[in-house]
Formats: structure tokens, sequence, C-alpha cells
């Protein structure tokens, strides 16, 4: 989770439709890999650290992100979680890269220096914002460099010496919507509003949104490579 989404969000995060969909998405991707610990890059608050845990996929997860204020371990659920900048090895045999490679402008020198360290059988599993023509003020808020396709992503990770096993869309159920808003903004050439989507919503608004995204991971989901706002990739260290 980005830390300035958090700030947005405050507390409601943990239970705000998008990261409760795309925690479920994740887990549905990772439901056959468990693993005694995982590192999840770029983590933030460590949102979906704490869903592999409660699903118990792992039972202890090392959170690395520049931008802590400090470094501390804490305990969820009986569980420990280590926050810390960096880290120098990676004995994790999975890796969390969600909503990491658009910040930063060399994708592939970002994704190399933690899969070169990666043992052979490990897993990285990583979401990335949808299609470059959906780029907005919500990208620019959040210093965003690009915005993928699967065919991007998956070029990517060969050249990292991964290999994918499984991508999709999804959030495909707002696409349509989104896309809509955005080009007819652009025809009309509005000026770019540099700010957060993410807002918070009343409680039947964010319930209605959760259980469609809950019938979209039972159904399009499955097989969509077609459209969404966000790409899901597993990949494997051969």
């Amino acid at each position: 989770m980005d830390l300035k989404e958090q700030e947005i969000l405050g507390e409601i995060s943990e239970n705000h439709w998008y990261y409760i969909s795309k925690g479920r998405a994740m887990l549905k991707f990772l439901a056959d890999i468990k693993v005694p610990e995982v590192l999840d890059v770029g983590a933030g608050t460590g949102i979906f650290t704490r869903q592999l845990l409660d699903a118990n996929l792992c039972h202890s997860a090392v959170c690395v992100d520049p931008n802590y204020n400090e470094e501390n371990i804490v305990e969820h659920n009986n569980k420990p979680i280590r926050f810390t900048r960096s880290v120098d090895s990676v004995p994790q045999k999975l890796i969390l890269m969600m909503d990491v490679l658009e910040h930063v402008a060399d994708d592939l020198e970002l994704l190399e220096s933690y899969t070169d360290k990666l043992e052979a059988g490990g897993h990285v599993f990583i979401t990335v914002p949808a299609f470059q023509f959906l780029w907005s003020g919500h990208d620019v808020f959040l210093e965003h460099y690009r915005r993928y396709t699967i065919a991007m992503l998956e070029k990517v990770l060969l050249k990292a010496g991964m290999t994918p096993i499984k991508s999709r869309y999804f959030f495909g159920s707002l696409f349509p919507v989104a896309a809509a808003m955005r080009l007819i903004g652009k025809a009309r050439r509005d000026q770019v509003r540099v700010k957060s989507e993410l807002k918070s919503h009343p409680d039947w608004l964010n319930k209605v949104l959760t259980a469609v995204h809950d019938i979209e991971r039972h159904t399009l989901f499955r097989f969509n490579k077609f459209f969404g706002l966000s790409v899901f990739c597993l990949c494997r260290k051969d």
C-alpha cells in the first residue's frame, strides 16, 4: 500500500473495498503457495502482508520500504513482521511487489536487485497499473513512471530471468467506466488534476463495490487477459 494513500484513507484502509478486493484476488493467485516467510518489497503499511498471514500462506514476513521512518518488528496475530528500509539477501521463497515497479525509472534494475538473490524455485507475485492510455492525475500524484500491459510486464520478467506462470487483468468491472471518464477528459483537454482517486465511501457503497469484485474474482478473473485496471502476475525462478 502506498504510504501516500495511507495518509488519505487513514484507519479505514483495512476495510476499503479496493484493498479488500485486491487482497482477495492476490490470495486466489497464491492459494497453492505456502512459505515460511514472505518478503514484501515496497510494502508501505504492510496491508497485503497481513492478509497473507491471516490466510496462513506464511508464518512471518519482512516488509521493506526505503520510506520507513524507523525499522522495527511488530506482531500480527502472534506472527512477526519486520519492517526495514533494505535487505542484503533474499532467503524467502516468495516475494511480493504490489504496485512497485511503476514507481521507478528502471523497473528491470529494481526487479533484478531482488530476483538475482532469489533461489531457484522461488516465486515473485507482482501487480502494476494497467494500460498507458488510462494515465491520469492519480498516476502523477503517486509518482508513477508508466502503466503496463500483460505483455509489457512479462517482457521485463523474462529479461530478469523469471518465468511467468499466470497473468491476468483485475478490476475489469470498473474498466469501462474508468476508461470512458479518462478518455472523455482527454478529448476535452481537461486539466490533469493531480490527486489520488481513492477515497472513503459510505458503508453501503463500500459493500457493493466489494461484492462486485467478489463476483469478478469468481468469474472473469479466471481467464481475463483482455482488460482491467491492474495487471496481476505470478512468476517463478527456474
